[in-house]
C-alpha cells in the first residue's frame, strides 16, 4: 500500500525565508520608511537643495543688489562660458594647481610620511610629545592658527623674522605663495602622519626582518618592503589631502587672496566672486565647475586603485 505523500513546490519553501531574510528588522515597509526619513529629510534639506539650488543659481544672472537681485534672468550656460573664457580664473585654477602639489601633495604626504617614519621605533612620552605638538596644529581652529601665522611672519616684530634675522622681511608681501604653502603643510601634516604610523604600524615584522636578514639598508627595506605594504594608506591619503587642500578657505585668512591676488586660489576666487563681487550666478556656477575638477580627480584615484587591485 503506497501512502501518499505532498510535496510543496520548491518555490513555496524558499519565498516565506527570502521575505524574512529582506526585513530583518521585522518592521515593514511602512515603520521601515518612517524610520530613515528624518535622515532622508535631513540629507534632502542640507545636501540635495542647495545642490539642486547652486546648479539653478549657476544658470542665472543672480546678484546680491540690483535688479537682478529682485528678478533674476535665466542665461542658460552663459555664466560658464564666461568664467571658461576668464583669465582670472585659469590664473586662480593655475595658483590652485600649485598650492595643492607643494602644500599638499608634496608637503603633507611626504613630511607626514617622515614624521610616521622617525617616531616608529620611538615609545613612551617622547613619542607621545611629538604626536601631541603636530596634532596640536591640526586641532586648532583655523581662525586661532591664522591668527598665530600672521603674528610669526609680521614684518616688524613677528618670530620668524627674529629667529631668521630678517628683521624688516614682509613674508606675507614678498612670499605670499610660499607663505600660505609653509601654513597648510603646518595645518595638515597631522592627518598624514597619523595615517602612515597606522600604516606602518600593520606591516609584518616577520617582511622587515627577513629583509635585514639579506642584509638590505634602510632605504632598500623602505622601497622593497615598506612602500609595497602602505600602497593603499598612500593612495587613499593622497586623494583625500588633494581634495582638502583643493577645496580649503583657510588661506583666505592670512592673506585674504592678496597681495594683488597671488594667492587668490579658485576656493578663493569664488568667494571674491560671489560675495564682494556680487555675482552669485557667476559664482555658483565657477563652483560647479570646481565639483567636476574634484569629481575627476577623485575617479582618477578610483581607477589607480582598481588597476592596482587587479595586478
Amino acid at each position: 500500500m503506497t501512502t501518499g505523500t505532498t510535496t510543496a513546490p520548491a518555490g513555496s519553501a524558499i519565498a516565506p525565508r527570502r521575505r524574512r531574510a529582506d526585513d530583518v528588522a521585522g518592521l515593514g515597509t511602512a515603520r521601515a520608511g518612517l524610520f530613515v526619513a528624518p535622515a532622508l529629510i535631513i540629507i534632502g534639506l542640507f545636501l540635495l537643495f542647495p545642490a539642486v539650488w547652486t546648479i539653478w543659481l549657476g544658470m542665472t544672472d543672480y546678484r546680491l543688489t540690483g535688479l537682478q537681485a529682485a528678478s533674476p534672468e535665466f542665461v542658460g550656460f552663459d555664466n560658464y562660458t564666461d568664467a571658461l573664457t576668464d583669465p582670472s580664473f585659469w590664473n586662480s585654477l593655475w595658483l590652485t594647481l600649485i598650492f595643492v602639489l607643494f602644500s599638499g601633495i608634496i608637503g603633507q604626504t611626504l613630511i607626514g610620511f617622515a614624521l610616521a617614519w622617525s617616531v616608529r621605533n620611538i615609545h613612551g612620552w617622547a613619542k607621545a610629545l611629538i604626536e601631541g605638538l603636530v596634532l596640536a596644529a591640526w586641532v586648532i581652529p583655523a581662525s586661532v592658527a591664522s591668527f598665530l601665522w600672521l603674528v610669526l611672519l609680521d614684518r616688524r616684530s613677528g618670530t620668524v623674522n627674529g629667529l631668521l634675522g630678517t628683521e624688516g622681511t614682509a613674508w606675507l608681501i614678498d612670499h605670499p605663495m610660499e607663505s600660505i604653502i609653509v601654513f597648510n603643510i603646518w595645518v595638515g601634516t597631522a592627518f598624514s602622519m597619523q595615517l602612515f604610523s597606522s600604516a606602518l604600524s600593520a606591516v609584518p615584522p616577520s617582511q622587515i626582518e627577513s629583509a635585514k636578514m639579506v642584509g638590505a639598508s634602510g632605504w632598500q627595506q623602505l622601497r622593497d618592503v615598506i612602500v609595497p605594504n602602505i600602497k593603499g594608506h598612500i593612495l587613499t591619503n593622497t586623494l583625500l589631502i588633494t581634495l582638502w587642500t583643493f577645496n580649503t578657505f583657510t588661506p583666505y585668512l592670512v592673506t585674504a587672496g592678496g597681495p594683488n591676488g597671488k594667492t587668490e586660489i579658485l576656493s578663493v576666487y569664488i568667494y571674491e566672486t560671489a560675495i564682494p563681487g556680487g555675482q552669485l550666478g557667476l559664482g555658483a556656477a565657477i563652483s560647479l565647475i570646481m565639483l567636476l575638477i574634484n569629481l575627476v580627480i577623485a575617479l582618477g584615484y578610483v581607477r589607480v586603485s582598481r588597476g592596482r587591485k587587479k595586478r
